[in-house]
């Protein structure tokens, strides 16, 4: 028969930390538990809004995006014509000298008209341009949704495992009463009382670590949402369990290749390179500039005169020719950069999916084999314990063993949640979202127009 406060103890162990398969698979436990009705917690939709409103690096994005666009009407513009006025006659202005016929009070104007598909070629390479400086825009915005998931991930991780250690404290507490009774009635060593006190010390070691690790996490989301680091933050609202990966490594690829803001952005690189190129052959196409004047002559009749003018590319072969040369290298070179983008694409793609694999069977193992287990071997040991057919250590060690297994599962399932974090930002899908696992990809963000 177990004594009295053996079997408060493994009441409460029972009622709190058995049923650990059934928490790990959707059901909280008093460890676990999310927070009580009525009090305030944080969802992770509301932190990537407010990131996506307030962070800097965004709204710089945004800004760039808009003057790029704001090239290309200009470019595109004709050349401002020119206008002048002048005299020839006596020092004082427009004043002409009486009986001479040279002198003269003058008009002119001039413009200059850009040889056929110039100003086009000029308005499409910084229309590319404005591309590139979208999905750039676009990739700040994802790297920033990114980081806020992995912040908020971590800072539930933490706040979990200070629930576990703290439950832990106290259930140590309550064995550390049941061995100090043993030893008073002469069925329990000294040793056993001194061992529950050191690990209540390391404990409260582990709980001072977490406390520092949650307060960093914090600042850390607080910081990507523009805030002050040391701005309150209330408790992470409870993941649940993991949300399914449905898509393959060979679609994400395909979704990767599709909608990669660095694979897309090199490739409006890519074609403004093409475009330059056109543009600089056009560059042998001599412009024309017409100009028109009007003279008023006192003495003679007024004149009108037309004036066509060419600019004549006598030094190709050192401007022109080289300027065609230069484009056709960076247009070289940005398929290149292009082609390596796609290779480390894949790369990232395989790593981050590899890891939630590797997250994911570990969460299955956790929740179907390691923790009903532990907690089966824990039972066991108590009761051995109560018999004097165990020590206390061992009792210790399953206890200690079972809090470690169940931390490790909460953070399994950040990693879990990070790794999906990870490849949203790479494929532009929706994998993190428990209400829409199977969401397709997202357009860039357009910016201000």
């Amino acid at each position: 028969m177990l004594g009295k406060g053996m079997v408060l103890v493994l009441a409460a162990m029972t009622g709190t930390l058995l049923p650990a398969q059934t928490a790990l698979s959707g059901a909280p436990t008093a460890a676990t538990a999310p927070a009580a009705p009525g009090e305030a917690v944080i969802n992770l939709p509301d932190l990537v809004a407010e990131a996506l409103a307030r962070n800097p690096a965004v709204q710089a994005g945004t800004h760039a995006l808009a003057a790029q666009r704001a090239k290309v009407a200009q470019v595109r513009a004709w050349p401002d014509p020119t206008a002048a006025i002048g005299w020839m006659g006596n020092i004082q202005p427009f004043s002409v000298q009486t009986g001479d016929p040279s002198s003269y009070r003058s008009l002119s104007a001039m413009e200059t008209i850009p040889y056929p598909g110039k100003l086009g070629l000029r308005g499409a390479v910084a229309a590319k341009e404005a591309g590139a400086s979208q999905w750039e825009l676009e990739a700040v915005r994802r790297r920033l949704v990114a980081d806020v998931k992995a912040a908020y991930y971590d800072y539930w991780f933490y706040g979990k495992a200070l629930q576990t250690a703290q439950h832990n404290r106290e259930l140590l507490s309550q064995l550390a009463q049941i061995a100090e009774a043993r030893y008073r009635v002469g069925k329990a060593a000294q040793a056993d009382i001194l061992r529950a006190q050191v690990e209540t010390s390391m404990l409260l070691q582990k709980l001072a670590t977490l406390e520092q690790m949650r307060s960093t996490a914090q600042a850390r989301i607080n910081t990507l949402l523009a805030r002050s680091p040391d701005a309150p933050l209330a408790p992470a609202a409870d993941l649940g369990g993991p949300v399914p990966l449905h898509q393959s490594l060979e679609e994400l690829y395909a979704l990767g290749r599709q909608n990669d803001t660095e694979y897309r952005r090199m490739q409006q690189v890519v074609e403004r390179n093409q475009l330059a190129t056109d543009l600089a052959r056009k560059d042998y196409r001599p412009d024309l500039s017409v100009g028109y004047m009007y003279e008023q002559r006192p003495a003679l009749p007024d004149m009108h005169g037309l004036t066509f003018t060419v600019n004549v590319p006598v030094f190709y072969k050192t401007r022109q020719r080289e300027e065609v040369e230069q484009a056709k290298e960076e247009e070289f070179s940005a398929q290149r950069t292009r082609d390596s983008r796609q290779n480390e694409l894949y790369f990232e793609l395989k790593q981050n999916y590899l890891a939630a694999q590797a997250s994911d069977r570990l969460l299955q193992l956790f929740s179907q084999g390691i923790v009903p287990q532990s907690s089966l071997a824990l039972e066991s040991s108590m009761a051995s314990y109560q018999v004097g057919s165990l020590d206390f250590l061992s009792v210790i060690g399953n206890f200690t063993t079972l809090l470690d297994y169940q931390t490790d599962y909460y953070r399994e399932l950040a990693s879990y949640q990070t790794a999906l974090a990870r490849l949203e930002a790479l494929t532009g899908a929706d994998l993190t979202s428990a209400t829409n696992p199977d969401a397709g990809p997202s357009a860039p963000h357009q910016g201000a127009r």
